[in-house]
C-alpha cells in the first residue's frame, strides 16, 4: 500500500473539484494533494505537477481527470510515481494529442459548446455547462461549477512515452459522459490493459458519485507495494 496520492484536474475545473474525493481518501488514511493547474499549456501543467510530486515522501499514485490524463501520461514518468488512475480521462499513446484522441471516437454534444475566445482561451457556454459536464451534479453545485469554471488553452502537444506503458493503471469510465465519449473512453482503457470501473456518471463523476471515484482510487492504492 502507498500512502500518497496526487490528483490533477483537467479543463474547465479546478483542484476543488476533487474535493468530496479528498475528504473520503483523508478519512482512509491517505495523504492527498491537489495540483492547482493554470491550463495555460500542457508545457506548464506538467511542470506544477512534476513540481508536487517531488514533493512527495516516498511513491505517489498519480489521478487524473479530463484533460488532467495528458497530463499524467506525461509527469506520471517521474520515478516516485507508482501508479496511474484515469478518471473519465484523455489516455494519449506516443505521438498523439487530444485532436488525435477525439478523431477515434463518435462526437459528443459537449464538443459544440465549447468556445473559444479572443485570446485563445476555451470555455463552456454557462447554459450548456450541467448538460455537457455535470448532468447528474444538483443545478445549484453545477451553476457554482459553470460560474467558476476555468478557462483552457487547447495544447496541440503529442507526447512522448506515455507513463501508463510502464506502471500499473486504471480508468473509471463515464457512460453519460457529453465532453470525452464513452466509447472512446472504453478504447483508451482497453489498449492500455487498465484495470476498468465503469459508473453511470457524467464527466464530472468525481463531483457527482465522489464514493465510487475515492474507493477505486483507494483500491489503487492499496494495490501498489510501498517502494
Amino acid at each position: 500500500m502507498i500512502d500518497n496520492i496526487v490528483l490533477v484536474h483537467g479543463a474547465f475545473a479546478d483542484g476543488s473539484s476533487w474535493s468530496g474525493v479528498i475528504r473520503l481518501l483523508q478519512a482512509r488514511g491517505f495523504h492527498v494533494t491537489a495540483v492547482q493547474q493554470p491550463l495555460t499549456s500542457l508545457e506548464a501543467d506538467v511542470a506544477i505537477t512534476r513540481h508536487v510530486l517531488a514533493m512527495q515522501d516516498g511513491p505517489t499514485l498519480l489521478v487524473g481527470h479530463s484533460y488532467g490524463g495528458v497530463i499524467i501520461t506525461v509527469a506520471g514518468n517521474a520515478p516516485n510515481v507508482a501508479g496511474l488512475v484515469y478518471v473519465a480521462a484523455y489516455a494519449p499513446d506516443e505521438g498523439e494529442n487530444i485532436a488525435d484522441l477525439k478523431a477515434l471516437g463518435p462526437g459528443v454534444s459537449g464538443a459544440g459548446h465549447v468556445k473559444v475566445d479572443t485570446l485563445g482561451y476555451a470555455w463552456i457556454e454557462r447554459e450548456a455547462f450541467r448538460d455537457c459536464f455535470a448532468a447528474d451534479v444538483d443545478p445549484v453545485t453545477a451553476r457554482v461549477m459553470a460560474a467558476t469554471q476555468m478557462p483552457w488553452k487547447i495544447p496541440t502537444d503529442r507526447v512522448g512515452h506515455p507513463a501508463w506503458r510502464t506502471r500499473p493503471s486504471w480508468y473509471q469510465v463515464s457512460a453519460q459522459d457529453q465532453m470525452i465519449s464513452p466509447k472512446l473512453q472504453v478504447l483508451m482503457a482497453a489498449r492500455m490493459k487498465a484495470q476498468v470501473m465503469t459508473l453511470q456518471a457524467s464527466h464530472a463523476s468525481a463531483v457527482s458519485v465522489p464514493g465510487d471515484v475515492a474507493a477505486l482510487i483507494a483500491t489503487a492504492a492499496e494495490s501498489l507495494p510501498h517502494g
